[in-house]
């Protein structure tokens, strides 16, 4: 069968490779069409666009590159229409993929599968609509989505959490100790890891207070996780008189190795959580108190940590806006790294969404799920 998938960002990129590696698992006649990275390329197929000619992120970036996602979302459908596959696979990329969910839907009969299901359960809830009538099936790789859809009478299916397959894959690897920037492994001194988000933006408004809050324990060391597609130069403007090592393309060796993490909200705090490292979440956002605001009127979830949402309560503190300050960072640190009892607390709590989320295997049962469909419609 033809497989046509839309990836538009560095994780979508990752998932999908995995997705597809199983797809041909499932299916040895698979054929592959994409919008995607080179991860995907990878895996095969043929790359019709790279991800970092869609990847858009913020109001002005998005009014400034206007034209240039028209175009690309032009491309995409035409696309589409030429080659005709057998299905159209989502992954993730909301403002991007429900366009062109909307338009395979109303000119093709081609069956559209969404993989990774949109956030719309945190904010833009309206887009159920949009979902309901243009997305034949949906397949999540968070719990706690189930209920959500369900009671907007949407049946989705939970295949589990991608990231427990990539840290139980990195785990059963041989790993070398994390490098240190002059050669040989790091100095005996214990970790705190600083995840401090994958766009400049991110980090410019998140770094600085990490560093600031981690100056105050100088028996530990603290290790920059380096973002993918963000220069060395970059993080040198923050760290070049702290002397402080930045690392990339070892996120999950640092994490092995920390004793706490701060964390930039995302994906990452749910790896933290999956390699048993205490963290504070952290983000810091200007004009914070009128963020806070909107944010109980906007945000429709109690929580921004996946760790957290998916547990149902709060596992680890989350320091937002105002409340995202290098004082209230050491103060939570200083709890982490010295108190046993709340520091146990945290990894029960990992424990709870190690469990909630499952086994590994997510790409494998999205996989079956999706081929054992199409051979049923055909």
């Amino acid at each position: 069968m033809k497989y046509y998938i839309v990836a538009g960002e560095a994780s979508g990129d990752l998932h999908a490779s995995h997705l597809m590696a199983a797809l041909k698992n499932e299916d040895p006649q698979a054929g592959f069409r994409f919008f995607g990275g080179e991860l995907m390329a990878a895996a095969g197929g043929t790359l019709v666009k790279h991800y970092r000619e869609l990847a858009y992120m913020g109001f002005v970036p998005v009014l400034l590159h206007l034209p240039t996602i028209f175009a690309n979302m032009k491309r995409c459908k035409e696309d589409i229409l030429a080659w005709n596959p057998d299905v159209v696979i989502l992954v993730d990329y909301p403002g991007f993929n429900l366009n062109i969910a909307k338009f395979v839907h109303a000119r093709t009969q081609i069956p559209v599968y969404y993989y990774i299901s949109p956030k719309i359960w945190a904010w833009k809830e309206y887009r159920i609509k949009n979902i309901k009538r243009d997305v034949d099936k949906l397949f999540s790789i968070l719990p706690f989505e189930v209920e959500f859809y369900n009671r907007h009478h949407y049946p989705v299916h939970y295949v589990g959490n991608p990231t427990v397959d990539e840290v139980a894959a990195f785990r059963s690897a041989q790993t070398a100790p994390l490098p240190a920037a002059g050669g040989g492994s790091l100095p005996h001194k214990p970790v705190i890891a600083l995840l401090a988000g994958s766009r400049k933006q991110e980090i410019k408004d998140n770094l600085p207070h990490m560093l600031r809050a981690a100056a105050g324990f100088p028996e530990y060391q603290p290790v920059i996780a380096g973002a993918p597609g963000i220069s060395p130069e970059y993080y040198n403007t923050f760290t070049r008189s702290a002397n402080l090592q930045v690392v990339f393309g070892k996120t999950y060796s640092l994490l092995q190795q920390a004793e706490a993490a701060l964390v930039t909200s995302g994906t990452a705090t749910l790896e933290a959580a999956l390699f048993r490292v205490p963290q504070v979440v952290c983000y810091h956002t200007p004009v914070g108190r009128v963020v806070s605001f909107l944010r109980k009127r906007l945000i429709k979830v109690k929580y921004i940590s996946l760790v957290n949402l998916i547990a149902g309560r709060e596992v680890v503190k989350e320091l937002v806006a105002h409340t995202m300050t290098a004082e209230n960072m050491r103060k939570e640190l200083r709890r982490l790294l010295y108190d046993a009892p709340y520091r146990k607390q945290m990894l029960d709590g990992y424990q709870d969404v190690a469990r909630r989320l499952g086994e590994a295997g997510a790409p494998v049962r999205a996989a079956q799920k999706i081929v054992g469909s199409l051979k049923r419609k055909a």
